[in-house]
């Protein structure tokens, strides 16, 4: 069931959603002045941060380009948020129409959401879990008939593995679902990072704490780590935008304000 406006039943509108928060920064229609209202708030705090959500946007969608052009056709996009404007399904069934593609997120707002958005979708999904249940969200892929995880699989974790604080084990759930994977699949990781960075980005990104959704920022080399024994493909853990631009024109000279690195990882164990 909708609201008259035709938003989804049991959403409230008097309060803002992170969601349709990060969806307005990205040029999507997927939210309200309320949420317009708190986007502007936040803009004037960190003036750099829809810039930052638009690199990292980007980054996934040259990452998905990547492995389709390697031969995956199945995707699981864990932290996904709304899926707005050129998301994943759209890049990837743009490409190939067969594409499967199943979103999870842990947020009531975008799971409903995207539920309307993806209706009539046949091969897009939405699953409501969170990261710290690794082995709850693969059953319910195998269960969706979306992923098939006995064949190649690109695992997206963009800009979600941040959200995951040390006490919580980020590196063994990312390790579960890395041995779940067939050989051939991809991880893509985006990950905010406090090296290279002034001191007031570091202030900014701190402001965190005081929410639900903490920010840990984490180092080269440990981002590098949730990769495992993976193949780290070229150009390896670097600022988002250095990481297989379109063009060397979309690149500035201050490719490290965006404060997340991007990487992709391929598995190249052998079967059995």
């Amino acid at each position: 069931m909708q609201q008259p406006d035709g938003t989804p039943a049991g959403i409230d509108l008097s309060r803002p959603s992170a969601a349709r928060v990060y969806d307005y920064f990205l040029g999507g229609a997927h939210n309200f002045e309320v949420d317009r209202q708190l986007a502007e708030q936040i803009a004037a705090m960190t003036p750099n941060l829809p810039a930052t959500m638009r690199a990292g946007r980007e980054f996934l969608r040259r990452a998905v380009r990547v492995l389709l052009d390697a031969g995956i056709d199945q995707f699981l996009d864990i932290g996904s948020g709304i899926p707005t404007v050129g998301n994943v399904h759209e890049v990837a069934q743009a490409a190939n129409p067969a594409a499967r593609v199943l979103y999870v997120d842990i947020d009531p707002v975008a799971v409903a959401h995207s539920r309307e958005l993806l209706a009539g979708n046949e091969r897009a999904g939405v699953l409501h879990a969170d990261l710290r249940e690794p082995e709850r969200i693969l059953a319910e892929a195998r269960a969706s008939g979306l992923v098939d995880l006995d064949r190649p699989v690109g695992i997206l974790l963009a800009g979600v593995v941040h959200f995951v604080p040390d006490a919580d084990r980020p590196a063994e759930l990312l390790a579960t679902l890395r041995a779940a994977a067939a050989p051939g699949s991809f991880l893509v990781v985006s990950h905010s990072t406090f090296e290279d960075q002034p001191p007031e980005m570091l202030d900014a990104q701190r402001l965190s704490s005081r929410t639900d959704t903490e920010i840990t920022l984490r180092s080269r080399v440990e981002v590098a780590a949730f990769f495992g024994d993976w193949t780290i493909l070229d150009p390896g853990v670097v600022h988002m935008p250095l990481w297989r631009p379109d063009s060397p024109s979309d690149v500035d000279g201050r490719p490290e304000r965006f404060g997340a690195f991007g990487a992709v990882a391929r598995n190249d164990r052998t079967a059995g």
